[in-house]
């Protein structure tokens, strides 16, 4: 399906892309040196998104790691088929729950409104332990970027209660002025 016809609007006129082109980055040492490794978080987030019709395009597998995850996720928002990446892991409060540092580090907008209503969502699962949670989201050379624990229940609730409902609208609106022109490269994204 070419980008024009994934590039519509809503009924109140608001730029949409549909279906969605996802790419997904499982943060976990243990799993990245495993020779078959599981991935329930990323699987719940995939089931998620194709339950709606969405389309996903990646599956990355990265260890606990600031420049690693920085690396994952600054590759895949430059691809032009990728209209969405979310990471799965690493947002706790240990020293090695770095990702969402690592990811927010290329954001050009924040999107605090997604933390916030995650950890409101999640009061009513677990109570005060959502006052832990660090996750967070932000758009990155033009591409909503979330970043969710590693539990299934967090990246179910995530998922099906926030970011699958509202990724289309926002990922139209991110790349809104692009339309009709060429899109970003990995070389016009500031390294810094």
């Amino acid at each position: 399906m070419s980008d024009s016809d994934r590039r519509t609007t809503d009924h109140h006129g608001h730029d949409i892309i549909s279906p969605l082109y996802v790419a997904i980055v499982t943060v976990s040492t243990s799993r990245a040196g495993a020779v078959d490794p599981d991935d329930p978080g990323g699987d719940t987030i995939q089931e998620c998104f194709e339950a709606e019709g969405h389309e996903v395009r990646v599956r990355e597998l990265v260890r606990d790691d600031y420049a690693a995850i920085r690396t994952a996720v600054r590759s895949l928002v430059v691809q032009p088929d990728i209209d969405v990446v979310i990471t799965t892991g690493g947002t706790g409060v240990t020293a090695d729950d770095v990702s969402p540092d690592a990811a927010s580090s290329l954001f050009e907008r924040d999107l605090p409104g997604f933390g916030e209503l995650f950890r409101s969502l999640s009061w009513d699962e677990v109570g005060t332990r959502a006052m832990a949670s660090r996750a967070t989201a932000g758009i990155a050379a033009d591409t909503p970027v979330f970043c969710l624990p590693g539990s299934t229940n967090a990246c179910r609730t995530a998922c099906e209660k926030l970011i699958v409902p509202e990724a289309p609208h926002l990922a139209g609106l991110a790349t809104k002025h692009r339309v009709g022109t060429d899109t970003q490269t990995l070389s016009d994204f500031d390294e810094t």
